[in-house]
């Protein structure tokens, strides 16, 4: 089951990165010089840049991705609400097993249909890499998760230490946006 999750959440991180880092790729203007330009690291980016994609790559991961947004969003949305349906019902001042059943059910298809949904696309933008690629994308994967156990594993206080180093470092960058 953690196995499932870390790859689900893989499968949401590339999916994302490949949407935002696509917007990201547009050349700046030709009238303003380069040194000029200040972009934010974008780590999106360098992995579109590891992985090698070629414009026609991106164009075509670009529409998959604008074809399953709405999709995608309906289905967490379904999630999201049989999630909370399912809390309330556990909560109620009256509790009936067969609603909590009921409740449980639509939880379990939502969550098979995000499932379902994540699957499709990642196999869909599998199918657009190279073999190169592929390859290449398993060896970052496997780095991803690599740093995950290393961080999973750090004592409790170090892991607390450095999520509150990066909500800083978000809370500092948000608070420099004019």
């Amino acid at each position: 089951m953690k196995k499932v999750n870390i790859l689900n959440f893989l499968l949401v991180a590339l999916v994302m990165i490949f949407s935002l880092t696509v917007r990201a790729q547009n050349d700046p203007p030709p009238d303003v010089p380069n040194s000029e330009i200040q972009r934010p690291p974008n780590k999106g980016a360098n992995l579109l840049r590891e992985l090698g994609l070629s414009r026609e790559q991106m164009r075509a991961i670009r529409r998959l991705n604008a074809e399953r947004k709405n999709q995608m969003e309906d289905a967490q949305r379904r999630l999201r609400e049989a999630r909370r349906d399912l809390d309330i019902a556990i909560y109620a001042d009256t509790v009936s097993d067969a609603d909590i059943q009921a409740r449980l059910k639509d939880f379990q298809t939502a969550q098979s249909d995000v499932a379902v949904i994540r699957a499709t696309t990642e196999y869909e933008i599998r199918k657009i890499l190279t073999p190169e690629q592929v390859a290449r994308f398993r060896e970052l994967r496997q780095r991803f998760n690599d740093a995950r156990e290393d961080f999973q594993n750090r004592p409790k206080n170090q892991r607390q230490n450095l999520q509150r180093n990066r909500q800083n470092k978000f809370t500092n960058r948000q608070n420099q946006k004019p």
